[in-house]
């Protein structure tokens, strides 16, 4: 079996570099409007797009620009306008499922790749797919079953994309779901003239709800239930399964999350991968990886309809159960290259031996460490007080304006 390709959602240039770090062999972002993050993560520009290509072949990874939104006329120029662009900064593939977006891509020769909003549920859907994509990914309704029977069957009827090569099925691994058919929903558009479809989803679903009967007026509260709100998707306990399946791509949802999140979550599925290809996925490994994805944003996990769930598993509560969370201390102001010291200046709040931070730039992505000991005045202090610099012992180098963060429990 060839090595596993792990894509990151990447929403910010700290969350690129986190997933640089964590080990990621592809990164997938947006531009502008165009996409269906276009209010939920800070958006990259045409002009970024240059840098973005850089880093990304420094570090060989792929570069995939989303443009999965639903596309009107008064766009087309637009949409024109950034494909052109993308081919000409040599970005890997456009992630796309509107038509016009997928004939333009072609006819300039941009690969495409088909996004979860083109459902795809059968071989058919594949053999059709095929003559403009190379890379697919698969409803999220499907089941470990089903993707198999179709993984076997792009063999067998040798289904190659245009590229030449077998068409590769990817499927998410982790991350949030939506209570919608593979992300299309109306109630944002339906309640707020707000289209979830046009990347401007405002999680209505996320929201407790009363149940009323019309007749008598009475009303019924879900209790510690989010009726409408999935738990998020993690797979790391049976990725020895999905990979099975014939699976070549695992996508880790998340562009509007934080650095740490996507440095820890794209980390544990690059070990966890990289694991079943060795011979070497237990269950100590799957207990250890859990532990350190309940430490990031979620809302709780389930397994999504892999393993052949008919019904969802719904969110207890609004927002995140991680088990850390982060508060801002201050930022670096220097840092000893020679002497690997870095000097922060206190913002916020304290630090004191023993506590673990997040440390976090455009260039330095996300660095977490343990703080054995801090200086003032290159005197070891027992608590930093707020308005003083201190100085950490750290090997990555830093930079200045790089925001410091005390990892805590979260509430």
């Amino acid at each position: 079996m060839q090595k596993i390709e792990v894509t990151a959602p990447v929403g910010s240039w700290e969350s690129l570099m986190a997933a640089i770090e964590a080990g990621a062999d592809s990164v997938y972002f947006g531009v502008g409007i165009l996409n269906m993050r276009a209010r939920s993560s800070v958006n990259f520009t045409l002009n970024d797009l240059v840098k973005i290509s850089r880093i990304c072949r420094k570090n060989n990874m792929k570069s995939y620009l989303t443009m999965n939104t639903v596309i009107f006329d008064k766009e087309v120029k637009e949409m024109k306008r950034v494909i052109n662009s993308a081919k000409k900064n040599g970005i890997t593939a456009i992630i796309a499922s509107d038509h016009a977006v997928i004939q333009y891509a072609r006819s300039v020769e941009m690969p495409v790749h088909m996004s979860t909003q083109t459902n795809i549920t059968n071989l058919e859907a594949v053999k059709y797919w095929s003559q403009v994509a190379d890379v697919m990914v698969t409803a999220r309704e499907l089941s470990l079953e089903q993707v198999s029977s179709i993984t076997k069957a792009i063999k067998r009827h040798k289904i190659k994309g245009p590229g030449g090569k077998p068409v590769q099925i990817e499927v998410f691994a982790h991350g949030a779901l939506c209570m919608a058919v593979s992300g299309k929903c109306y109630l944002s558009l339906d309640h707020y003239n707000s289209s979830a479809n046009r990347g401007a989803c405002v999680q209505l679903c996320r929201r407790p709800y009363k149940v009323t009967d019309t007749d008598t007026g009475n009303e019924l509260e879900i209790d510690n239930e989010y009726i409408m709100s999935p738990k998020d998707l993690c797979t790391i306990g049976f990725l020895d399964k999905i990979l099975g399946a014939g699976v070549s791509v695992l996508k880790i949802e998340g562009r509007g999350r934080s650095p740490e999140y996507v440095k820890t979550v794209v980390s544990c599925y690059r070990e966890a991968a990289d694991a079943v290809l060795a011979g070497t996925f237990t269950g100590e490994k799957i207990e250890n990886w859990t532990e350190r994805l309940k430490t990031v944003y979620n809302r709780g996990f389930w397994d999504g309809y892999y393993l052949g769930k008919k019904m969802g598993e719904w969110a207890e509560q609004h927002g995140s159960v991680a088990t850390q969370a982060k508060e801002y201390v201050g930022k670096v102001t220097n840092y000893f290259t020679k002497l690997k010291v870095g000097e922060i200046k206190m913002e916020s709040g304290f630090l004191k031996p023993g506590d673990s931070v997040y440390i976090q730039g455009p260039t330095t992505g996300s660095v977490e460490l343990k703080l054995d000991e801090i200086r003032v005045d290159l005197e070891p202090v027992k608590k930093t007080v707020k308005g003083e610099r201190c100085s950490i012992s750290v090997d990555t180098f830093l930079r200045r304006a790089d925001k410091v963060y005390k990892i805590i429990p979260a509430k």
